[in-house]
């Protein structure tokens, strides 16, 4: 990613972040946001995005109907928001974050030993 892709992504970030500020400040709510909550809520948030594909075979965008797309959706926000919030409740750079962790995982699964290959990285030969 090129310097000017980066800042616009960090200033989406931002922009994101602002508005949840300012969503949680009118209704007085920040007083339930320590990190341990908002982790929680993230959790509570990401296993509800698991609802609209259970019974599914694979969960393929072709066995979603407008219903369940928006609900995924609409969860998907809800996992969005709450990461921003921690994120910004620990002072963590997202977008540094992810790309501490890509390269980590960079090094954990270097391309030309996993290509095709979805085990874990202790899991494979040395």
């Amino acid at each position: 990613m090129n310097e000017p892709e980066q800042q616009e992504r960090s200033s989406e970030l931002r922009a994101m972040r602002d508005l949840l500020r300012e969503f949680v400040r009118e209704r007085d709510w920040s007083r339930f946001h320590a990190p341990k909550n908002l982790a929680a809520a993230l959790s509570v948030e990401a296993s509800e995005l698991l609802e609209p594909f259970i019974w599914l075979s694979t969960g393929d965008k072709s066995e979603l109907d407008d219903t369940k797309l928006r609900a995924i959706r609409h969860e998907m926000a809800d996992v969005l928001a709450y990461l921003v919030m921690l994120a910004d409740a620990l002072d963590v750079d997202l977008q540094q974050a992810l790309l501490e962790k890509m390269a980590i995982n960079r090094a954990k699964y270097p391309a030309h030993k996993v290509r095709g290959d979805a085990r874990k990285y202790s899991e494979y030969d040395e």
